[in-house]
C-alpha cells in the first residue's frame, strides 16, 4: 500500500491537571504532556473500537518512534486541558499523529508523533493490522 497523507477528524480528550503532574511551582512538568498525548491517542484507537487488551493479545503493540514537541505556555495545578488529536499520515507499519494541547483555545503544547507497529514477541516492525489500517482510513 501507498503512504496516505490524510485530512482526518480531530478526536478530543479532556484531562484534568493533578498536584502529581507539576513541579514545585505547579507547572506541569515537560515529560508529562508526553503522557497526555499517550493517553489521548490511547482513547483514540478505543473511540475506533481497539483496545490495548487486544492488541497485546495479539502480540502488538505501537511504540513511539519520533516525537517532535513544541512548548508553547504553560499549563497549570488544576486546569483543564483538550488534547486533540489527528491522524495526519498513514503507512503500512507507521503512523504520524498531529496533537496539541489547549486550554480555553489557548495552544499550549503541540507534537508530531510517529508510531511503529510492532509485534511484541520479536520487537520488530510489522504491518498495521488490516482492521485498524481500514478504521484509520474510514476516519480520515
Amino acid at each position: 500500500m501507498q503512504d496516505k497523507n490524510l485530512q482526518p477528524h480531530t478526536h478530543c480528550h479532556t484531562i484534568r491537571i493533578y498536584y502529581e503532574d507539576t513541579d514545585a511551582g505547579g507547572i506541569v512538568y515537560y515529560a508529562n504532556y508526553l503522557k497526555f498525548f499517550e493517553r489521548a491517542r490511547t482513547e483514540w484507537l478505543r473511540d475506533l473500537g481497539f483496545s490495548q487488551h487486544s492488541l497485546l493479545a495479539d502480540d502488538i503493540a505501537f511504540v513511539v518512534r519520533h516525537v517532535d514537541m513544541h512548548n508553547h505556555a504553560p499549563a497549570l495545578f488544576d486546569d483543564e486541558i483538550i488534547i486533540d488529536t489527528q491522524l495526519s499520515e498513514l503507512k503500512k507499519a507507521s503512523m504520524v499523529f498531529t496533537q496539541t494541547i489547549k486550554k480555553q483555545g489557548n495552544l499550549l503544547v503541540s507534537a508530531s508523533i510517529q508510531v511503529a507497529c510492532v509485534k511484541l514477541g520479536r520487537m520488530k516492525p510489522c504491518a498495521i493490522p488490516k482492521n485498524i489500517y481500514k478504521e484509520c482510513l474510514r476516519v480520515a
